[in-house]
């Protein structure tokens, strides 16, 4: 009997391992597997406060305190990051993206704090609506991270008639930086393990050229790749896109002309590869996408990113949800309000 309060948790796992089999490109995955997670930690702590033990208890309080350390920590750890971030890389806004979580952190805890001190009508509506809005936030982040992490795990095909990597600007107008040199290397690697099966995959180089560049993207990542003995003959130049749809959206257009029923690899950042397979997914690419390794301090920073651009492609769903919390906000005040008017 008590197993059946995990049932929900169960099902919902069960339809996320059905889904990712059958389209493991969708952001709905992650939101399945995040429920699933919620409902087995809250049965296994309603289960630990019902059994009235002082164990279970003791258990329940380690896990509010647990979690309660761990906002400081990760607050601590997102100012530290963002000022490194900054030192290395300059104040753009996007760099300041550590730091921007971190101050939105704190100011959430100060709400929540003076909600409870102060517990007048506005503040308790105030509190409501802070804590609604960054427990979803916090839900969504947790579930995009985890998601993002097993997804970059998960195994390609062993078959590919193409390797696509996907540019990310140039230094100097003409030199690949070490970021982009990452993709490419890991590019050579997954082609060299695609050849030992048998194939001989085409590797599409894919970016235009920016306003600061001298040359597009795509011929100096093809000249990088040259340069660290890769065969010319199996390289193709997609050299119009500027952005992330537009470079698979144009290799698309390189490998149908060719090969109508190609299958490929898409090759990016870990940080990047969720967020390219949806947009993969959504412009119809026959494939899946991995990996390259990303220096420590810029991943944080970059996953954030990442998470908020996640947040804007599906902005009418959020909006709406945000204005539910809104709206529970404003409830949580008129009760607070008809409870002192009473």
């Amino acid at each position: 009997m008590r197993m059946l309060v995990y049932a929900p948790a169960a099902l919902l796992f069960l339809v996320f391992c059905v889904r990712v089999v059958r389209e493991r490109r969708k952001f709905s995955n992650a939101v399945v597997l995040g429920l699933a997670i919620l409902c087995a930690l809250a049965a296994w702590i309603a289960q630990l406060v019902r059994s009235g033990s002082a164990s279970g208890q003791a258990v329940a309080w380690a896990l509010l305190v647990l979690g309660a350390l761990s906002i400081l920590v990760l607050t601590c750890f997102l100012f530290l990051n963002g000022l490194q971030v900054v030192r290395k890389e300059g104040r753009s806004p996007t760099n300041l993206l550590s730091l921007v979580a971190a101050l939105c952190m704190l100011t959430v805890v100060g709400l929540l704090v003076t909600a409870v001190v102060v517990r007048t009508p506005v503040w308790v509506g105030v509190g409501a609506t802070a804590s609604g809005l960054a427990a979803y936030l916090a839900f969504l982040f947790l579930c995009f991270v985890f998601y993002a992490f097993l997804y970059g795990r998960l195994r390609v095909r062993r078959k590919a008639d193409y390797v696509v990597v996907l540019g990310s600007g140039l230094v100097g107008g003409s030199t690949v930086p070490p970021l982009l040199a990452s993709r490419l290397k890991r590019a050579q690697a997954v082609h060299a393990r695609l050849a030992e099966r048998g194939g001989s995959p085409v590797l599409i180089t894919s970016g235009g050229q920016g306003p600061d560049e001298d040359v597009p993207e795509s011929h100096a990542m093809a000249d990088h790749l040259i340069a660290h003995g890769f065969p010319a003959d199996l390289i193709e130049r997609e050299d119009r896109s500027t952005t992330t749809e537009e470079n698979l959206r144009f290799s698309k257009a390189i490998m149908e002309r060719t090969t109508p029923d190609y299958r490929c690899v898409v090759v990016t950042n870990n940080y990047h590869a969720f967020r390219a397979a949806l947009t993969a997914r959504r412009t119809g690419i026959r494939g899946q996408v991995v990996g390259a390794p990303t220096a420590a301090y810029f991943w944080p920073i970059a996953t954030i990113r990442e998470f908020a651009a996640i947040l804007v492609a599906y902005k009418r769903t959020n909006v709406a949800i945000g204005l539910l919390l809104v709206l529970a906000g404003v409830l949580a005040w008129w009760a607070r309000q008809q409870n002192i008017s009473g």
